[in-house]
This record gives structure tokens, C-alpha cells and sequence, in this order.
């Protein structure tokens, strides 16, 4: 393993986790806006409010008391997505697409018992997968049917897209496409694959999993060449809004491609990951300090748009 030279990756823009952490997170994220992006609920109510296209809500449960009331809500859905409210790296999260007499059916096929599925709920609840082991809300969404664009790159999950929002300006974009390992999850940490996007076209630049570089998808074999997301200046639109409704400097939006309603905001995270740049090939710190040079100026969302596209053209 050859290990790269600090200066060598300060030179490709390459940002390190402390200076994320310093430089970013803990000066452009003032600490009490993160309730409004730890909290998925909260997210959703912020988004509503300005009329930002979410997943539906079928439901959510804050108490076990109420798991009666629960499976009598789901016999009318056939498939679903649980997720912890305050959750994090993917964890805690079940994909339902059918159920039987056994149990709810995965996205990866596996049968999940009613039984262990209420100890899944339970556990949620308690707080296993909560940022700090608090206890949480399990939330119920309707599941997201993707655009017919990820047909071949991605196996059974549903993929996103992930944007770095820099002071309201979108500076880094990535899909994430789920894989058998993943377990149908759009998570790289599972198992995903990573695909960098042009910031400017929306079209793939290279891919990654488990930080390797690949060129085709594991499962389904469709090379990644000729992904391009659709309607990207929408995409790019809902991201930038993201900076509007919690105020945080930086943060990462998750964007989902329905294939009836179109772009929806998943989450909101106040501490995106820094694999992107693996995704993407080159680093995050020239975009950053880019945006801080221009900032000076109020924009209103198009004209950062703009900017965005003229400039990263050159940065790509």
C-alpha cells in the first residue's frame, strides 16, 4: 500500500476529515439547525412547508404500544421502506416489496418474519440505530418506484443521488446504486456503488465500490458509461433549496428519481461524507474556496445555478 503525501492531496483539493470537521461542519453549521436535518420527520415537515417534493408518509410510530395500531395500517401496503428517524449510515433501514404468509419480502429476496419485523421496529424505537443511542421514531414511507434511467444499474434497490450544498451553492454530486451486498441499500458503506457525476451535465465521470474503482455494475454487468440523470437542472434545484429551509452551510441533500413524481428529497444530511471526491476523481477544497471568493455577492437560486455551471465547467 503506498501511502499519499499530505501536500500532494492538498494540491489536488483533496479534503481531509479534520479540516471538514473545523473548516466546514463545526464554522458553516451553526449547532442548533442539526435537529432539523438528525431528525428525518423534521426534514420531511421543513420541506413540506415550502412545498419540496418528499417521499409520501404512510406513518410513524414513536411507541411500542402502538404496534397493534401499526400492522392493522399496513395490511392495505404492499411495499414499504422503514427507516429509524434519526438514523444514520444506512443502518436500521428495511426495503419491503411484497409480503406473504411467511413474512415481509426484502428487496433482496430474503424473507424478514413478522415476528423478527417487530423486533426490528422495537429496536428502532429503543434507539440501536439513532445518532447517540437515543431513542427514536420508526418512520413508514411509501416506497419510490425509480425512473426508468437506473434500469440495469442498480440492483432491486431504489439508487439517489447525493449533493454537497456549499452555502447554497451545489459544488459535488454522486448516484449511489444498491447491490446484493448492499442488501438492495443505496449505501457505500454497505456495498454500493458510487458513481461521480458531472456537476455540470449530470453525467457519470467514474465509479467506485468499497473505494475501488469499477466500471460496471457487480450484479447486473451494465457498464456506467452511458448513465446521465435526467432533468439534472431540477435535481441540481431542490438540492440548492435544501440551503433555504435549514440555513446550514454545509450539507449533503439525498435526492430519489421517481419515476411518476420526478426528484424528491430523501434526506438531509448536516455531515456528508467525503468518498464523493473518490467518486468523482478530484478533491472538494478548490470548489469550497471557490465559493468563498464569489460568496460576497447575494445570488437567488438560478443565478447560483449559473454560476455553478460556468465556473465547474473548468473544475471538472
Amino acid at each position: 500500500m503506498k501511502w499519499a503525501s499530505p501536500f500532494k492531496l492538498s494540491e489536488k483539493g483533496i479534503l481531509g476529515m479534520n479540516a471538514r470537521n473545523f473548516s466546514y461542519v463545526l464554522s458553516k453549521n451553526k449547532r442548533e439547525l442539526y435537529p432539523l436535518v438528525d431528525d428525518k420527520m423534521e426534514t420531511k415537515r421543513i420541506a413540506l412547508l415550502e412545498d419540496l417534493s418528499v417521499p409520501d408518509l404512510i406513518c410513524c410510530l414513536k411507541y411500542n404500544h402502538q404496534m397493534k395500531e401499526l400492522h392493522k395500517i399496513l395490511k392495505t401496503q404492499k411495499e414499504f421502506v422503514v427507516k429509524p428517524a434519526k438514523g444514520c449510515a444506512g443502518k436500521g433501514i428495511l426495503v419491503i416489496v411484497d409480503r406473504n404468509e411467511k413474512g415481509f419480502v426484502k428487496a433482496s429476496g430474503s424473507i424478514v418474519s413478522y415476528i423478527e419485523f417487530d423486533r426490528h421496529v422495537a429496536s428502532i424505537l429503543t434507539g440501536m440505530y439513532s445518532l447517540g443511542g437515543v431513542p427514536d421514531s420508526a418512520m413508514f414511507e411509501k416506497l419510490v418506484h425509480f425512473t426508468d434511467t437506473f434500469n440495469g444499474y442498480t440492483y432491486q434497490g431504489v439508487p439517489d443521488i447525493r449533493v454537497i450544498i456549499y452555502r447554497g451553492y451545489p459544488v459535488m454530486a454522486m448516484t449511489r446504486l444498491s447491490t446484493k451486498v448492499s442488501d438492495g441499500k443505496a449505501n457505500l458503506h454497505q456495498g454500493a456503488v458510487g458513481v461521480g457525476l458531472d456537476i455540470v451535465t449530470g453525467k457519470a465521470i467514474q465509479a467506485v465500490q468499497f473505494n475501488k474503482l469499477v466500471t460496471k455494475h457487480p450484479d447486473t454487468g451494465q457498464s456506467f458509461e452511458g448513465l446521465a440523470i435526467p432533468d439534472w437542472d431540477t435535481v441540481l434545484k431542490l438540492s440548492a433549496k435544501s440551503f433555504d429551509i435549514t440555513e446550514l452551510g454545509y450539507l449533503g441533500a439525498d435526492i430519489v428519481l421517481d419515476r411518476d413524481r420526478g426528484p424528491l428529497i430523501l434526506e438531509l444530511n448536516a455531515r456528508p461524507g467525503l468518498s464523493i471526491q473518490i467518486a468523482n476523481g478530484h478533491g472538494l477544497g478548490r470548489r469550497l474556496r471557490y465559493i468563498d471568493s464569489v460568496n460576497k455577492k447575494r445570488r437567488n437560486i438560478d443565478e447560483k445555478l449559473a454560476l455553478v455551471k460556468e465556473k465547474f465547467a473548468d473544475f471538472r
